[in-house]
């Protein structure tokens, strides 16, 4: 149980199982996202239920109310790229390669000026990054010439325009004034950058895990676990493997 790729994740589940039963140990079944939002409690030991979670990665962006510690409700999420794809593929058309992440992040800090994007905004608390995505790479083909670092710097705070109106949107309508960053894209400097100054502008309490605990790690699914164990959440040994696992 868990939320990938389902070859690894059946390598994982069955060794899980075999180290289960030849140690007479619990089998605890995890949630992927639940690990990255569960990554917080371990840089942040004063952080409990109820808070918003901003989970942005390769794969997800979801807003998530998280109720208590087994209690999770997705408000908004991508109706189209995630985040972390979105920025893969704007670094690969503007010659940064991969992962796009972590070098459009050092690139936008050299940008000066800012290009006027376009940001998807809706009713409800769903996110869109579909139409930057596109505005950048057409503006990168019709003028091979613009400034690389601007364009980068446009792109992040264009997507984290629409990152923090949605949160913030969501945080007043549920009288919630704790937000938790999660997932790889919650590393991006300019990102964390911007939530952070949310402390003084909208008077929130802002947490984010370790650089080490974004993406992908072994100890936020042991703190995803710890969770399911003390709340008796405990598999057997017909767990499965489930790639498209909902949290809600």
């Amino acid at each position: 149980m868990d939320h990938g790729l389902v070859g690894a994740l059946l390598v994982g589940v069955s060794y899980a199982k075999a180290l289960s039963y030849a140690s007479k140990k619990p089998l605890i079944g995890t949630n992927h996202i639940e690990g990255h939002i569960a990554a917080n409690y371990i840089t942040s030991k004063d952080l409990e239920p109820p808070f918003l979670c901003l989970v942005v990665s390769g794969g997800h962006t979801h807003l998530v109310h998280i109720k208590n510690y087994k209690e999770f409700e997705i408000l908004g999420k991508t109706r189209d790229d995630a985040i972390g794809e979105a920025f893969d593929k704007v670094a690969r058309v503007i010659g940064l390669g991969y992962p796009g992440g972590p070098k459009i992040d050092a690139l936008a800090k050299n940008g000066k000026e800012t290009i006027e994007l376009p940001e998807t905004h809706f009713e409800n608390l769903d996110f869109s990054f579909s139409g930057i995505k596109t505005a950048v790479i057409n503006l990168n083909h019709k003028t091979p010439n613009l400034n690389k670092a601007d364009l980068a710097a446009s792109f992040e705070k264009a997507v984290t325009d629409v990152l923090i109106n949605n949160t913030l949107k969501a945080a007043k309508e549920l009288n919630i004034n704790k937000i938790a960053l999660a997932g790889g894209v919650s590393a991006n400097s300019y990102i964390r950058k911007r939530f952070l100054d949310l402390k003084q502008t909208n008077n929130m309490k802002i947490y984010y895990p370790e650089l080490i605990l974004c993406t992908d790690n072994a100890a936020m699914i042991a703190s995803a676990g710890y969770y399911n164990y003390i709340n008796g959440i405990i598999s057997d040994l017909e767990l499965n493997a489930i790639p498209n696992l909902k949290i809600d």
